[in-house]
């Protein structure tokens, strides 16, 4: 079977994430990339990092020192360590561009660099984040998770502010985003029976209803129900001991109720190695876990450890992905 191929989105041109796009070019990758942007940028953060950098035809099979590239032109020239608003049209036009080529069969997969989201609104799109662009784009329910090599953990509501929080935990919404997580644990990742810890919202996992009710009315209710399938889910569980190692012991993810309650813990475990997954889309998309460090960009000192863990991850799964379209074929 051939290396899949994966489009490759830098992602806010004035940050980072051209010259990470540069200098993982620079060495033999696990799948073909195509990166979809404008390639005066590309050039110029090679430039920047005083590396080579040749950009080819997207049809390219790029040898390290090449690119192939699929251009999206912006409107203003970059300037390295500023997000320009007149821009973030480019930003999201390749985003969806790589969605759609995904979508089609053109790409087995979807590789991000960091979106700076207040440029593009400033840029007069209504942008909350790529997991909600692409869910919109394909229409289907999706969920985001972070892993590193120690520790995966999805989030019931991403980019919410915490006073919206307790109104977005649904019993719907719940029971769908743990049959996503659930699914994508199997199909994606091959775990055959996925043991899955179940986060609560309150302190204490509510203390019986002193410290808040979600548990008892919400999360309670819709664990018990998917564990009466056959789900392997443990909780609501307390957040503050959940992810004790020994806690941790056999389980495949960590669902937490938001953002902030369980993804400090992921990152404090391997930032580094950490990636971002769009769990229930039809085909693999994995970001970079980190941001646009505009105070960086253009430097030369950047890690590309993230971009470089979600391409990996992305091929596996990449391939995994045409292996079962060929199957069925």
């Amino acid at each position: 079977m051939t290396r899949p191929c994966l489009a490759l989105i830098p992602g806010e041109p004035g940050g980072v994430g051209p010259e990470l796009c540069v200098r993982i070019a620079q060495r033999a990758q696990p799948a073909r990339l195509v990166a979809l942007a404008d390639p005066d940028t590309l050039l110029a953060a090679a430039h920047a990092l005083g590396l080579p950098l040749r950009l080819c035809p997207p049809d390219h099979d790029a040898a390290p020192g090449e690119l192939a590239l699929e251009p999206v032109l912006q409107a203003a020239p970059v300037e390295f360590g500023r997000a320009d608003p007149a821009n973030a049209p480019a930003v999201v036009t390749a985003l969806e561009r790589g969605g759609r080529g995904c979508l089609d069969g053109v790409y087995d997969g979807l590789v991000t660099g960091p979106v700076h989201k207040a440029s593009v609104n400033r840029g007069g799109i209504a942008y909350t984040g790529t997991t909600e662009l692409l869910a919109t784009q394909a229409g289907v329910p999706v969920v985001m998770m972070l892993a590193n090599p120690s520790l995966r953990v999805a989030v019931a509501t991403t980019h919410l502010p915490l006073r919206a929080v307790a109104d977005a935990i649904t019993d719907a919404g719940l029971e769908t985003t743990l049959r996503v997580v659930h699914r994508a644990l199997r199909e994606q990742f091959g775990i055959a029976a996925p043991r899955i810890s179940v986060l609560g919202l309150n302190p204490h996992a509510g203390e019986d209803g002193l410290l808040g009710d979600e548990e008892l009315r919400i999360i309670g209710p819709v664990v018990a129900r998917l564990r009466a399938e056959g789900m392997r889910l443990d909780g609501p569980l307390p957040a503050d001991t959940a992810f004790l190692p020994r806690k941790l012991e056999g389980v495949d993810a960590v669902l937490a109720m938001y953002h902030d309650q369980g993804l400090p813990v992921l990152k404090h475990a391997g930032f580094e190695q950490a990636v971002n997954l769009t769990l229930g889309l039809p085909y693999p998309r994995v970001a970079v876990d980190h941001g646009t460090a505009l105070e960086l960009a253009g430097r030369g000192s950047a890690d590309a450890s993230s971009l470089q863990h979600a391409i990996d991850l992305c091929a596996r799964l990449g391939a995994n992905r045409r292996a079962a379209r060929e199957a069925h074929a």
